[in-house]
């Protein structure tokens, strides 16, 4: 069994260092939890939120800080830590990129978000990834999407055939589309029999509210924890035989009709 925690915080709009005290005061309570969690997940751009303005301010040199951050706060705690995507600036633009350090500190996947949200500016201020990322953490393969990327289903099927087993769908998923938003966390878990993590932010900043329902989903679409509109922690464990399971009872990606479509 794999345990997982969402950080579902409000963050501060702007304000790195707010957010990375933040940050790191729920990572320490999720980690002293009785039952802990052997992978945390924080959600989209929970550095910055969208101040896409400031970035050239406020981005993370190649994700240096990041890295040291949860790199250090990985081998104190004896946990994975998914740190949801920050603003890192490199030679070509900056990026909305997750990175996700194992217990040893090692940074084990850099997801570059691939599609950018034209509503909420990012394809003015931000620049797009160009590769898929899948990792090996806590016992499991994983492979990440941001937010928006939810919206597209090729991308969720590209990572389960490449062995994804837990997909983590950091997020910042703005009011009022909750309706969507459980919708394709729960459909990315069902059409791919995987596990779904997906931490979506709360608060207000930007003119925009976030309405969080961060939810961990397992491959049959049952949703094993959810989260209400505060800043919390939602945890589950995921035993990852319900895969096996699942694939079996109804094989969809065997029964795939690869002759018609690539």
């Amino acid at each position: 069994m794999t345990r997982i925690s969402l950080l579902q915080m409000d963050i501060a709009f702007g304000n790195v260092e707010e957010n990375y005290r933040n940050g790191e005061r729920l990572i320490r309570k999720a980690a002293a939890a009785p039952e802990k969690p052997g992978l945390l997940v924080l959600p989209e751009l929970w550095d910055t939120a969208y101040d896409l303005e400031r970035l050239e301010e406020l981005g993370d040199w190649q994700g240096e800080r990041v890295q040291a951050w949860a790199g250090a706060l990985a081998r104190e705690l004896n946990v994975s830590i998914a740190a949801g995507s920050i603003a890192e600036k490199r030679e070509d633009g900056i990026r909305n990129a997750g990175f996700v350090v194992d217990r040893t500190g090692s940074v084990v996947s850099r997801y570059a978000k691939l599609h950018l949200f034209g509503l909420m500016g990012e394809d003015r201020h931000l620049t797009a990834g160009e590769s898929l990322e899948l990792a090996k953490i806590e016992g499991l393969t994983a492979g990440m999407m941001i937010c928006y990327d939810l919206r597209f289903p090729e991308l969720a099927r590209a990572l389960t055939l490449e062995g994804a087993e837990l997909l983590i769908a950091p997020a910042q998923w703005p009011k009022p589309r909750l309706h969507h938003w459980r919708i394709l966390v729960i459909a990315r878990a069902i059409e791919n029999q995987v596990f779904v993590a997906a931490c979506n932010r709360v608060g207000t900043g930007g003119g925009q509210e976030f309405f969080g329902h961060s939810m961990i989903v397992d491959p049959w679409g049952e949703v094993l924890a959810e989260g209400d509109e505060e800043e919390s922690i939602i945890a589950a464990s995921l035993d990852l035989g319900r895969i096996a399971e699942a694939r079996e009872r109804i094989p969809v990606l065997r029964d795939r009709r690869k002759d018609m479509y690539n």
